[in-house]
C-alpha cells in the first residue's frame, strides 16, 4: 500500500470513529508534512483521496475539513417483511414495461441498472479486442468452446486465489453475461415447479429467469445494509422443500445490502447442514468503498455448493457480454448446458479481456472507478436530503452504485415513474423487485452516472413530484 493510502485510511479510521468531528480542521498539507514526515505531493494525494470518499471538503484560503456525515438526517428503512408462501411468478411482462423506459439517452438515467459507459477504458479494450481479431487463431473456435478460454479461465482463477479462494480454472465456465450464468444454474439443478428461496427485495433478472423456467419462489426477509436474515432462512429450509437459494451476497441490488464475513460463513455452514446449493449473483463485488474487500464465498465453500456468478459489465466492459460461473461440483453440468444452450461465448471477446487482465492495468482501472462511484454517491445522498420530504428512509451501501429509499406511504412509485418519465427522468419503482409486486413506496436511484446539473434538476422535479402525492 502507497504512503498517501496509508495516510488516508489512518484520517478516515480517525473520522469514523468520532476523533475528528464534522466541521474539523485538518492539519494544512505544510503540517501534515512535518507530523508524518512526508512530502507534500503524498498528502496532497491522501486529502484527495479521502474527499472522494466523501469524508472532507475543500473550503477555499481555509484548508481541508472533516464533512458532515451524509444521510444521518434520513433514517434507515427497516428489515422487509414479504408476504408469506411460495410464489408463481408473472412478472416479465411488468418489468419489460418499466425497462422500456430507461432505452432513451435523453432521459435522465436514475432508474438504469447501469453506470455511465464512460467510466470505463473502452478505448484500451477496444485496442486489445482489435489485436485480438487480428492475431485469431482459427484452431480457437473449438479449443475456446466451453469451458471457455483456457487463459482467461487462469487470469479469473489468479483473481479468486488472491481473494483467498483456491478456484480451478477448470470449474470456471464462461458465460455471456451473468444474465446467462444465473440461467445455467438454475436449470442445472432445478425443474419446472421446484422452489427456490430469494431476497426481499431481489433484481428483477433473477425473477424473470425463474419464470422463464418454471419455478415457484419463496421470498427471504432482508435488511437494507446486513442483506438476508439468515433467522428467516433457516426457519424456511426447516419447512419448504427449497431446492437452491438465489442471492446476492455483496451490495445487493437494490438494496446495496453486504453481508458481513462473518454472516456469510453462518450462511455457507446453513446450506451444508440442508445440502441445498448458494447461487451467489456477485456481479457487484469489485466495487467496494473501503479499503478491505469482502470476503469471496468461494474462499468458504468446502463442498463445492456454491455456484459463483460474476461479470464484466460492471466493472470493465459493458456491452461486451463477458461473465463467467465458478461452478464448484455443478462445474461439469453448467458447461453441458451452456454448449446446448449457446455453444459458446465470443471467442475474440474472451481473449481481448484475458490479455487485458494480464496487461491493461486493471487494478488502476478499479481504485479509480471505486473513489469515482464513492464521489457519485455523495452528490446523490446531497440532493435526496435537499429535496426529498422528511419520512425519507435511506439505505447507505458500502459499494456498488444504488441507493433503496423508502418513501412516505402515501407515495405510488409506479405513479412516479410514469409522471418523472414524462419529465425526461427515468427511476426504478420498488414492486419491480419484488415476487408479489410489494415496495409500492420505495424506488431505487442509480448514482453510477456523473453529477450535473443536468442530474440535479432531475432530483428536484423528482422531490417535486413526490412532495405533490403528499
Amino acid at each position: 500500500m502507497s504512503r498517501y493510502q496509508e495516510l488516508a485510511d489512518q484520517t478516515e479510521k480517525r473520522i469514523l470513529e468520532g476523533v475528528l468531528r464534522p466541521g474539523e480542521r485538518l492539519p494544512s498539507v505544510r503540517n501534515a508534512c512535518r507530523i508524518h514526515d512526508i512530502s507534500p505531493i503524498t498528502v496532497t494525494q491522501a486529502y484527495y483521496l479521502l474527499e472522494s470518499r466523501g469524508l472532507i471538503e475543500a473550503r477555499p484560503k481555509s484548508g481541508y475539513f472533516v464533512r458532515a456525515r451524509l444521510g444521518q438526517n434520513l433514517p434507515e428503512p427497516d428489515m422487509t417483511h414479504p408476504v408469506g408462501g411460495s410464489t408463481e411468478l408473472q412478472v416479465s411482462d411488468f418489468i419489460f414495461q418499466i425497462l422500456d423506459s430507461v432505452r432513451d439517452p435523453s432521459v435522465v438515467p436514475l432508474g438504469s441498472s447501469f453506470p455511465s459507459p464512460y467510466l470505463f477504458p473502452l478505448d484500451k479494450l477496444g485496442r486489445y479486442l482489435a489485436n485480438a481479431a487480428r492475431k485469431f487463431d482459427p484452431l480457437a473456435t473449438v479449443t475456446d468452446l466451453p469451458p471457455g478460454n483456457e487463459e482467461l479461465r487462469r487470469q479469473l482463477a489468479l483473481r479468486y486465489l488472491a481473494q483467498g479462494a483456491n478456484v480451478s480454472p477448470q470449474e470456471i465456465v464462461i458465460t455471456s453475461g451473468a444474465m446467462e450464468g444465473l440461467n445455467l444454474c438454475l436449470q442445472a439443478i432445478t425443474k419446472p415447479g421446484d422452489l427456490i428461496a430469494i431476497e426481499s427485495p431481489t433484481f428483477y433478472a433473477g425473477l424473470q429467469a425463474s419464470e422463464r423456467l418454471g419455478l415457484k419462489v419463496i421470498e427471504i426477509p432482508s435488511h437494507p445494509r446486513e442483506g438476508v436474515s439468515l433467522s428467516a432462512l433457516e426457519d424456511a429450509l426447516r419447512h419448504h422443500p427449497i431446492k437452491a437459494c438465489l442471492f446476492m451476497l455483496n451490495f445487493a441490488n437494490p438494496t446495496g445490502s453486504r453481508v458481513s464475513d462473518e454472516n456469510k460463513k453462518t450462511l455457507l455452514e446453513l446450506l451444508r447442514r440442508h445440502d441445498v446449493p448458494l447461487i451467489e449473483d456477485d456481479v457487484y463485488n469489485e466495487l467496494y468503498f473501503g479499503q478491505q474487500a469482502p470476503l469471496c464465498s468461494k474462499a468458504e465453500d468446502r463442498t463445492g455448493l456454491v455456484m459463483h456468478v460474476s461479470s464484466f459489465s460492471k466493472s470493465l466492459a459493458p456491452g461486451y457480454r463477458l461473465g463467467w460461473v465458478a461452478a464448484g461440483r455443478y462445474a461439469r453440468n453448467i458447461q453441458r448446458q451452456k454448449l446446448s444452450l449457446s455453444l459458446a461465448t465470443t471467442i475474440p471477446v474472451q481473449i481481448a479481456v484475458a490479455d487485458y487482465l494480464k496487461h491493461g492495468g486493471y487494478e488502476n482501472h478499479l481504485r479509480h472507478l471505486r473513489n469515482t462511484l464513492a464521489l457519485q454517491e455523495v452528490a446523490l445522498v446531497q440532493a435526496i436530503e435537499r429535496y426529498f420530504p422528511s419520512g425519507s428512509k435511506l439505505a447507505r451501501p458500502q459499494g456498488g452504485y444504488f441507493l433503496w429509499l423508502e418513501l412516505p406511504a402515501k407515495v405510488d412509485t409506479l405513479l412516479l415513474h410514469q409522471q418523472a418519465f414524462g419529465k425526461g427522468i427515468s427511476i426504478a419503482p420498488g414492486p419491480i423487485f419484488s415476487a408479489k409486486r410489494e415496495f409500492s413506496h420505495h424506488l431505487r436511484l442509480n448514482f453510477g452516472h456523473p453529477d450535473s446539473e443536468r442530474l440535479d434538476a432531475a432530483m428536484a422535479t423528482l422531490g417535486q413530484l413526490i412532495n405533490q402525492q403528499l
